[in-house]
């Protein structure tokens, strides 16, 4: 039996290592984007880079096909709900490293799938490869896989307490489980989050800023329940319409290499019209906050829609990659046209409110989702988030993303 102390040296050492690999990682993204849509288009005498309509098409049918090509040679199995249900089955999740290498493809070509399913998959393989070193039982094993997922989310997200949490819930419906988990967790995502923001030099806290916000107002708590409910609505519909989209494109009698490249191109034509549906939403998220009211909420609803249309191709056309920045994105367009809507409500209190309401609605995680949007926003509007969080969860209790998460003692295979 692995004493709690020595499970703890193991989970700091698996923080700092997967903090190293995390920012490889974070730097090949940022590489390749900069590559692929600033210096060719520069190259190639294209019109300035921001205005990416012009020619997003071209690249992102060209990534459709390259992710096809790595996908079919490679393998790139993989994603948040199998990592979810391998968690529940084994304790451990495989190493893949087709999906290294096709999700950052997926990522850098404008898709809109995030990054937190390859950093799932790689990080916690990276804990289950260390707890099958030390020979550890299975229960063990568990603990260090969420390790290498915690540390991981982490250092991505900035909000070390709030994606440990969102480690233990992700697995479940009604909350966290495996709470023997939470303080290796816990010290493992705290030195991910230490090493990534220094090897990296970015911003500690308050990820985006907000307008200015300057006291709690009684009505915003009203407002908060409105925007709850609101959330829940908008997560019902993503994920009807990534169900959809998956009958749809399964099974597909098409090639899988043309699919995706098929995939591309619509990706790519959808961008033609609405520019904010390119890539995964993490910086265009700064834009709609500062140009939701030029932009006017009728095109803001159109590209919250646009996003869940560009999501789900995404997904089942065969890009690899995750969901949770794309669902803050479609989250904080859906709030700034909501504040055009209604000049009451600041649009601070609508934007933190929907990114929260929808993100928790759609993964099942109340605890997390409100510490990890606060912690973003640096904005202190606990209280606020929290009931439409809770609004949007208790609205939503048969709906779900992720279709694996299920009670610990549900699994055939706990003991």
């Amino acid at each position: 039996m692995l004493s709690f102390r020595r499970l703890i040296f193991y989970a700091f050492c698996l923080g700092i290592l997967v903090g190293l690999t995390s920012t490889a990682y974070y730097l090949a993204l940022t590489g390749g984007t900069h590559l692929v849509w600033e210096l060719i288009p520069q190259w190639l005498h294209f019109k300035h880079p921001e205005d990416f309509s012009s020619y997003a098409w071209i690249f992102t049918t060209i990534g459709g096909f390259i992710v096809g090509v790595t996908a079919h040679y490679l393998g790139a199995f993989g994603g948040l709900d199998l990592a979810i249900k391998e968690i529940h089955e084994t304790g451990n999740i495989d190493f893949k490293p087709g999906m290294t290498i096709t999700s950052l493809f997926s990522l850098i070509f404008g898709s809109s799938v995030g990054p937190e399913a390859p950093l799932v998959d790689i990080h916690g393989s990276m804990g289950s490869w260390l707890a099958a070193r030390l020979n550890l039982t299975k229960e063990m094993a568990r603990i260090l896989t969420f390790c290498g997922i915690g540390a991981a989310l982490g250092a991505f997200f900035g909000a070390p307490m709030g994606c440990a949490l969102l480690t233990l819930e992700l697995p479940h419906k009604k909350g966290l489980e495996y709470y023997e988990a939470i303080i290796p967790v816990m010290v493992s995502s705290i030195m991910g989050f230490i090493v990534f923001r220094v090897m990296t030099g970015t911003t500690i806290g308050g990820k985006y800023v907000f307008p200015e916000y300057s006291k709690l107002d009684i009505l915003d708590f009203w407002y908060a329940v409105i925007l709850g409910v609101v959330g829940a609505g908008i997560a019902i519909l993503t994920i009807l319409i990534m169900r959809g989209t998956k009958k749809l494109f399964q099974p597909s009698f098409c090639p899988p290499i043309l699919l995706t490249t098929l995939g591309g191109l619509s990706l790519g034509l959808m961008a033609k019209f609405l520019p904010l549906t390119l890539f995964f939403g993490e910086a265009q998220i700064q834009t709609v906050i500062d140009t939701g009211t030029q932009l006017g909420y009728g095109i803001l609803l159109l590209t919250a829609l646009g996003k869940m249309l560009t999501l789900s191709l995404s997904i089942w056309t065969g890009f690899r990659g995750g969901f949770i920045f794309v669902l803050l994105f479609i989250g904080t367009t859906i709030g700034k046209a909501i504040s055009l809507l209604i000049p009451s409500i600041h649009p601070t209190v609508a934007i933190v409110s929907m990114m929260a309401s929808v993100l928790v609605a759609a993964l099942k995680t109340p605890m997390s989702g409100a510490i990890i949007i606060s912690a973003i926003s640096g904005v202190e509007l606990i209280p606020i988030v929290t009931i439409s969080t809770l609004v949007s969860y208790l609205l939503t209790s048969r709906f779900s993303l992720l279709q694996n998460q299920r009670s610990r003692t549900e699994s055939p295979y706990h003991n």
